[in-house]
């Protein structure tokens, strides 16, 4: 028996999950898979239960890939406090990491990836190892043969440049005068995404400032070159954005040359005030890797001596980065998932059976109502006149809470019978009345802006790392209009203008884009509960078209899975890929929310899950199911693979959890967010 963290065990879980569904089950085969799917939520809900904190939250380990750990081992030989401990342990989980080729990837099973194989080459370098050691030399001709340094994406050139292995004017030029633009001039900060707002303005001052610490080593073996490391490249055309943009870059490098010296130390001055008030309590900045990376090395360049509060309390934070394994290697984390992965385990413990009241729930319901943000943040640049009110996703973001997580938050805090629901009500109608609020003209929610869509900021030659602007998307939307149908808000025009809006965005062969999961499975399982929630029937046109896709899609050995490589070339890989948990849950969540429960592309789903599940009622997921940016950064929630097969195995056994219980009693949803 596992034991939980509040000293109970699972015991009583076991027969709640195990509880009989009202679904009649009309072959022997059928009882079978639902004996397998309640056995299976058994083992997954006591899994779950024991993984909890004892403050009431859940977190899985968020990876990524090794340009984390890599650019982590270069900031502390800028700052010079790299030590030896931490090198090895950053160093055997890179060296882990590199495939058989010589090359790293960004995802499990993914393509080598010249940025990151360069970072990683760089890295393991600082860690001692030799340039002709068979590891290395691979790497390296494989780095040449794909155009060397010179064709590497611009942040990792700005990692070279500090050392002088890449020169600052080969660079594109970033201008701190950019913080003066205001709201309404192309290109001000707040066209660009919140991750990317918080990455650029530091970088801001390192572009100004140009910094150069003496190299430890030469990097000549990374060139096509050596003796012409940075050859000239041709202009795109005058018509073209691309060339535009690249012609407007010149024109600020000129700039640089004649740029008013007490203007640009304002300026410098004026984004070091704005870095500093977004610092968070924890220390860090957006609660997220790269914008405090930067953000130290920017006020470190300012005269912010390692010992000033601000700076300390931020390396002290990206050390709470860093997972260290068992073997004794270092992983670091691009961001923390607790809130996120808390609400997620909240709804798939409910929907598996656990009582409302049961003691862990309560108590990560305490957790989350603690975490409830209401103060403004960057958002009120855009909503000056909504109140505050959501969650983000980190353990401390108070900047940036999001429209996804204060959804998901709502509508796992409404599956637990709290001991103080007016407390609970007052937290649900200010985050509902701010979701509302978050809405974008198009009628559908992006993750953390209102009309964050301005074409300008991904045309920058500086900006080639990934998705700088934070457009709607239709994973957020539906989990959105699902939060609104379940507060009795189906029908408010608003919701209903975001149906219309994923209604539209349905892609012909019948599936959604997911955004921030991979991906067409993740669109389509997020949108059809969504749809389904909202009052739409499973007859519905859409929600047919749906499930034939997910049908067609589905893998010979019962699951579903997609390949990242779906992001950039839909046609061949789009629903295509490995089985794995996450993936199979999501598409028979979407199937059971559109009334397939009886199908045998269900049971086969269902199957698979109760088949794949090891005997300590976890399951095994090393392919990325995440999402960064679509493509160019890829995520493996560690929990993914357990919350959502979860979820799935209990809808199958007891069906639409707010259908079949009355979770809660709240006073009418209308009268809290007007």
């Amino acid at each position: 028996m596992t034991a939980t963290t509040d000293g109970s065990t699972g015991a009583a879980s076991q027969s709640h999950a195990a509880a009989a569904s009202d679904t009649t089950l009309t072959t022997p085969e059928a009882a079978g898979v639902h004996e397998a799917a309640a056995r299976a939520a058994r083992r997954a809900t006591d899994f779950l239960l024991s993984r909890q904190d004892a403050q009431g939250w859940w977190k899985g380990d968020l990876e990524t890939n090794v340009t984390m750990d890599a650019e982590d081992l270069l900031l502390r030989q800028f700052l010079g406090i790299r030590d030896e401990k931490t090198t090895q342990a950053a160093a055997k989980f890179i060296r882990g990491e590199q495939r058989d080729d010589g090359t790293w990837a960004t995802f499990y099973g993914g393509p080598g990836e010249l940025s990151a194989t360069v970072e990683a080459y760089v890295a393991l370098r600082l860690a001692g190892d030799a340039p002709d050691a068979p590891h290395m030399a691979k790497a390296s001709a494989w780095i040449r043969e794909r155009g060397g340094i010179a064709a590497a994406r611009v942040f990792t050139r700005i990692w070279l440049a500090l050392f002088g292995w890449w020169k600052w004017e080969d660079l594109p030029e970033l201008p701190p005068e950019l913080i003066y633009f205001p709201t309404w001039f192309p290109l001000n900060i707040y066209n660009f995404g919140c991750w990317a707002r918080q990455t650029i303005v530091p970088l801001t001052i390192v572009s100004a400032k140009r910094p150069v610490r003496p190299a430890p080593f030469a990097l000549d073996e990374l060139h096509t070159d050596p003796a012409n490391p940075s050859p000239p490249q041709p202009l795109a055309p005058m018509t073209s954005w691309d060339g535009l943009f690249q012609r407007l870059d010149k024109v600020v490098r000129g700039y640089r040359r004649v740029a008013v010296r007490r203007l640009r130390k304002a300026a410098m001055n004026s984004a070091a005030r704005w870095i500093v008030e977004r610092q968070e309590n924890d220390g860090c900045w957006g609660g997220i890797q790269p914008p405090a990376v930067y953000s130290v090395i920017a006020l470190h360049l300012l005269g912010y001596d390692l010992q000033h509060p601000v700076l300390r309390e931020g390396l002290a934070s990206l050390d709470r980065f860093a997972v260290w394994r068992e073997d004794g290697a270092r992983m670091i984390e691009a961001c923390q998932s607790p809130v996120w992965d808390t609400c997620l385990a909240t709804i798939a413990l409910v929907d598996a059976g656990l009582p409302v009241d049961h003691p862990q729930l309560v108590k990560a319901a305490d957790w989350m109502l603690g975490e409830e943000i209401v103060r403004p943040g960057d958002w009120a640049v855009r909503r000056p006149g909504l109140p505050p009110g959501g969650w983000a996703f980190e353990f401390h973001n108070d900047q940036y809470p999001d429209i996804d997580d204060t959804a998901e938050v709502v509508l796992a805090l409404r599956r637990v019978r709290h001991h103080d629901p007016e407390r609970m009500d007052k937290a649900i109608g200010r985050a509902v009345r701010w979701n509302l609020g978050m809405q974008s003209k198009n009628g559908a929610w992006g993750a953390f802006d209102v009309d964050n869509t301005s074409p300008f900021p991904n045309r920058l030659p500086f900006c080639d790392f990934g998705e700088v602007i934070d457009p709607p998307s239709a994973d957020v939307t539906a989990h959105v209009v699902e939060m609104l149908a379940a507060e009795g808000l189906a029908h408010d025009p608003r919701t209903r203008r975001g149906i219309d809006w994923l209604l539209a965005e349905q892609e012909p062969d019948g599936s959604w884009f997911g955004r921030w999961g991979v991906n067409y499975i993740y669109g389509t399982g997020s949108v059809v509960p969504a749809l389904t929630a909202a009052g739409l029937p499973g007859s519905h046109p859409a929600i047919r078209r749906a499930v034939t896709w997910l049908e067609s899609v589905q893998n010979d050995d019962g699951g579903w899975g997609e390949d990242l490589r779906s992001y950039k070339y839909a046609k061949e890989w789009s629903g295509r890929g490995a089985s794995t948990a996450s993936q199979t849950a999501w598409a028979l969540m979407a199937l059971l929310a559109a009334g397939e429960q009886d199908s045998k592309a269900v049971e086969r789903g269902i199957r698979w899950l109760a088949d794949t599940q090891r005997e300590d009622g976890s399951w095994d997921e090393p392919y990325f199911t995440g999402t960064g940016f679509p493509w160019d950064f890829s995520i493996n929630y560690h929990l993914y693979r357990q919350v959502f097969p979860l979820t799935a195995l209990g809808r199958y056994l007891h069906g639409d959890p707010f259908e079949r219980r009355l979770l809660a009693k709240k006073p009418h949803a209308e009268a809290q967010v007007h």
